[in-house]
């Protein structure tokens, strides 16, 4: 492979391998993303549509399996480092930009949680690259396709989180207080960034506009708005955020370049785009801030920083174009792409190490041998699914893939739900399966879920767990199968 971007794409492809060949079960974001993928809406809670879209898409193709849910996020992956490298192009050597694109893989939000377990994070930042590139490619030659790509990925991102609004917000602010970027950015076809992005959201927007509450809620919640603590903790959330994000790829470069890491005067490859990056990482690190003292967050997470800041790389190889030449230069390209493979080899290790623990996780179910049991058991494969759980939900369809699944968990109203599906099921002269687990099976539920019906015929199954050490206890999955034509109910107790 001559080309240095092949490494990053046989990376990207060995990870698919492996998530393949680990586990048929499903983590958090993929069991999300299994269950929304049923169908093609123009929203989903708190998240814009465009993954889902984009797995219902892989899906037709694929199934519904951890196949097409790997596919998927490594195909986004591998365009990301893509893109970045695209925008590296603009402004160094290959070498340089490969650099800008592969350091992304040192940052823990990107090289580690992206593969452990993200989905819409992966295509945000994604299009974050995109925009960089554009930007870099409208300064040097303003072009009206250009323009037009830029209003494309716009679209794009927004549709991917909404955090988007702040990085192309930031982005636009920083190259407009340049000179060459403002003359290029405002001449002939900037219109068509608006057009092509707004008909792009325009869709999703309408549906948006009745549905804030539901979209918002979710995320406010995540950040923990406490307006009265909000100095203290939301300021330390930020550093060690901060820090979390960018101390490993600092500590290979300096490990690897020494003195020639801050030695002044800097001698950069374009001083227009320097001055872009240095003004943007300025105002996002102002944004940032602004959100602890006028909003009161208190609580950050990598991948909300990872699209707002992932150009970092970049922009200091762009400051420092003489480290493509440094004598150790090519020590920095090994050192990624050994740290890249632990990744690959820590994704692989994953339900082992978990196993050996005894603590077993989501993928050490034994996800084939219950679609089996549950089959032997009088289960017909197509009936409705009622799970306890969005994760035990989400597995039970990559089994069943004809069955509608829905999972009807604790924060909802879990009579309600249950017996809204159910009854579903019934008008539609289909029988049903209420199944839960021990592990994820909040207090109460089976109480909630009965409610209004007599006592239900419970089943139990226990299977063993994958990959962990001898004397770990087993699986434990209850259900009740009821099928089509029978009675609704049964006397007979747990």
């Amino acid at each position: 492979m001559a080309h240095p971007l092949a490494w990053l794409l046989a990376i990207a492809l060995a990870h698919v391998v492996v998530r393949v060949a680990v586990s048929p079960a499903l983590k958090w974001d993929e069991a999300e993303q299994m269950l929304w993928s049923q169908e093609l809406a123009l929203g989903y809670g708190a998240q814009p549509p465009l993954y889902t879209w984009l797995q219902w898409l892989t899906n037709q193709v694929f199934g519904p399996s951890v196949l097409a849910l790997s596919l998927l996020k490594h195909m986004l992956l591998a365009l990301t480092y893509t893109l970045m490298w695209l925008a590296g192009r603009e402004l160094l050597g290959p070498r340089g930009a490969w650099w800008a694109s592969a350091s992304m893989l040192l940052f823990p939000a990107l090289g580690w949680d992206s593969v452990r377990d993200q989905t819409h994070s992966i295509l945000v930042t994604a299009m974050a690259c995109g925009a960089w590139w554009l930007l870099l490619r409208i300064v040097k030659r303003p072009r009206p396709v250009d323009f037009a790509l830029l209003g494309l990925v716009c679209g794009v991102g927004l549709l991917a989180k909404y955090s988007f609004a702040l990085v192309i917000g930031v982005m636009l602010v920083a190259a407009l207080s340049v000179p060459q970027a403002r003359g290029a950015l405002l001449a002939r076809g900037w219109w068509w960034v608006l057009i092509v992005g707004g008909l792009v959201v325009l869709p999703h927007a309408v549906w948006l506009a009745s549905h804030l509450q539901e979209a918002t809620a979710g995320t406010l919640a995540k950040m923990e708005i406490q307006p009265e603590r909000a100095l203290g903790k939301g300021l330390l959330a930020l550093l060690g955020n901060l820090t979390g994000m960018l101390a490993l790829w600092v500590l290979v470069a300096l490990a690897v370049f020494r003195s020639a890491w801050w030695r002044w005067p800097l001698a950069p490859a374009a001083p227009w785009a320097q001055q872009i990056f240095v003004r943007y990482v300025l105002l996002a690190l102002l944004a940032l801030l602004g959100m602890v003292l006028a909003a009161g967050v208190t609580h950050f997470k990598g991948r909300w920083v990872l699209p707002l800041l992932c150009m970092v790389p970049l922009a200091v190889f762009t400051a420092r174009p003489e480290l493509q030449h440094h004598p150790r230069a090519g020590r920095y390209s090994a050192a990624v792409v050994c740290i890249a493979l632990l990744f690959l080899l820590a994704a692989g290790l994953r339900p082992w190490i978990t196993g050996l623990r005894g603590h077993p996780d989501e993928l050490n179910h034994p996800v084939v041998e219950l679609g089996h049991a549950l089959r032997q058991a009088g289960y017909d494969g197509v009936s409705p699914i009622i799970a306890a759980d969005h994760m035990l939900a989400g597995a039970l369809l990559t089994r069943f893939p004809r069955a509608p699944v829905n999972a009807c968990m604790s924060g909802k109203d879990v009579a309600t739900c249950v017996a809204s599906h159910l009854a579903r099921a019934r008008t539609a002269g289909q029988g049903w399966l209420l199944i839960s687990r021990e592990d994820r099976l909040e207090p109460g539920w089976w109480a909630s879920a009965s409610t209004g019906r007599p006592a239900l015929a419970m089943q139990s199954i226990r299977l063993p767990f994958h990959k962990v050490r001898p004397g770990v206890p087993p699986a434990h999955y209850q259900f009740v199968w009821q099928p089509a034509g029978t009675a609704g109910a049964s006397t007979r107790e747990p």
